[in-house]
């Protein structure tokens, strides 16, 4: 018999192969990410309207019913307790937070109440049922009812989880980045 030799690898070559493709992964989806926000797009990782990659189109005029737009949100206590909660990102708007998509429900001058659901002018929002608590159990604050301000919009999204202005109320349309335009995108 003859004796077989092993040879002993080096840690550096025990790398399993999927964790090499892992790697690769991540940093092909990293540079993709950075490549999409410079060029207009940007990737929906939220289950607050589809996930995938969505263009950022110029607003030329006022924003609208029923626009789905990338706002960033303001720099405010209550933004800054949603991101420490984790419902929002760090990203690059003023204050660190990551741009928001929603859909527009209500401009300036209409009346939005919010009491066991969303209503805009009488109207009652599909899927604006308002949640007492988070996942964690911990409380959210409901926005106060009024009429929507000159120069903001009241924003939604149909996910039941989402944070939105149910909650914080009427944003800045200054804050609008564009519409939001699907590119490719994923609804599970």
């Amino acid at each position: 018999m003859i004796p077989t030799i092993r040879r002993q690898c080096p840690t550096h070559e025990k790398i399993h192969p999927a964790a090499t493709l892992l790697l690769a992964a991540a940093l092909l989806a990293f540079v993709l990410s950075v490549a999409a926000a410079a060029g207009g797009f940007r990737i929906n990782m939220t289950p607050s309207e589809p996930l995938g990659l969505w263009r950022v189109a110029a607003l030329d005029r006022s924003p609208a019913v029923g626009d789905v737009v990338f706002i960033c949100p303001p720099e405010n206590d209550r933004m800054r307790e949603a991101r420490q909660r984790g419902y929002l990102r760090s990203g690059s708007c003023p204050g660190g937070f990551a741009p928001l998509i929603k859909t527009v429900i209500a401009t300036e001058g209409q009346r939005v109440e919010i009491r066991s659901a969303m209503f805009v002018d009488g109207i009652t929002v599909a899927n604006s049922a308002v949640a007492r608590a988070d996942g964690k159990g911990r409380a959210l604050s409901v926005f106060a009812s009024g009429t929507v301000p000159a120069g903001h919009a009241v924003l939604h999204s149909g996910f039941a989880g989402s944070y939105d202005s149910r909650y914080f109320g009427p944003l800045p349309v200054s804050g609008i980045l564009g519409l939001a335009q699907k590119v490719l995108t994923y609804a599970p």
